[in-house]
């Protein structure tokens, strides 16, 4: 007899501030340090960093995204822990906020003037082209 546990993982994601969600998933996508990590069922344990970009995730069926930021991630057997500095849903992204940042952002980088070190406008640029790429998702 099949185990259909056996075909899913629990998935937690959380910020300092909130949990977002902790459901069964299928199958999920996760912005790491160094590029995105697919993870299914069974995946070997592991500790990384997170990136910045969209964690996609299959629950039910149904494709899911959030916006994560940095942190950590945690993949056991049948579990994956996802604690990221920050984190939004797609349909909570303000996407005239995101649009406004990544203006911001992109004329600060361009602009020596404004005195801003060009590290923090690239990551800011990141962190705003993200949420925007993560609201188009939903």
């Amino acid at each position: 007899m099949d185990d259909p546990m056996a075909d899913t993982l629990e998935l937690e994601v959380a910020t300092p501030e909130r949990a977002l969600v902790r459901e069964l998933v299928t199958e999920l996508q996760v912005p790491g340090k160094n590029g995105y990590m697919g993870i299914l069922p069974g995946h070997a344990p592991l500790l990384g960093l997170l990136g910045i970009g969209t964690l996609t995730y299959v629950s039910g069926g149904k494709k899911r995204y959030i916006s994560v930021h940095g942190g950590f991630l945690e993949v056991l057997e049948d579990h994956v822990r996802v604690l990221a500095d920050v984190a939004e849903r797609a349909e909570e992204i303000d996407v005239q906020r995101a649009r406004a940042a990544l203006q911001r952002a992109q004329e600060e980088g361009l602009n020596p003037a404004l005195g801003v070190d060009p590290g923090s406008a690239l990551a800011a640029m990141m962190r705003a082209q993200a949420r925007l790429a993560t609201a188009e998702q939903k």
